[in-house]
């Protein structure tokens, strides 16, 4: 599992992904793909989860649907038009991002 300081900076791409995936999604839902998906590396926490959901709709990339299932309000969220266009750009900076740390730690000059 990793530490939660690296999951912050990476939440919000991962969740414009899934959801480009995905028709829409409710938040253990996410958790519990992410989790599949990652082997259980990636175990991502209901109060890291929100406030990344919460900050993608009020950036308008996430549209917000709430349905009665029993006596609980499940929120499914979903990708706006502006969502859509941001997975491409979020996912290429994240997978950058992760080439230049290989080569960072790679490198003989590396902090190791």
């Amino acid at each position: 599992m990793y530490s939660r300081e690296l999951l912050k900076g990476i939440l919000k791409p991962i969740i414009l992904k899934l959801l480009s995936e995905n028709d829409k999604m409710y938040g253990y839902e996410i958790v519990q793909k992410v989790k599949k998906i990652s082997n259980d590396k990636i175990l991502i926490k209901e109060g890291s989860l929100y406030p990344a959901l919460h900050t993608l709709t009020k950036e308008g990339y996430l549209t917000v649907e709430s349905t009665m299932i029993g006596n609980r309000v499940r929120k499914y969220y979903s990708l706006t038009n502006d969502g859509k266009t941001q997975v491409i750009p979020a996912s290429h900076e994240l997978l950058e991002f992760s080439e230049t740390l290989q080569v960072l730690f790679k490198s003989k000059t590396s902090l190791t």
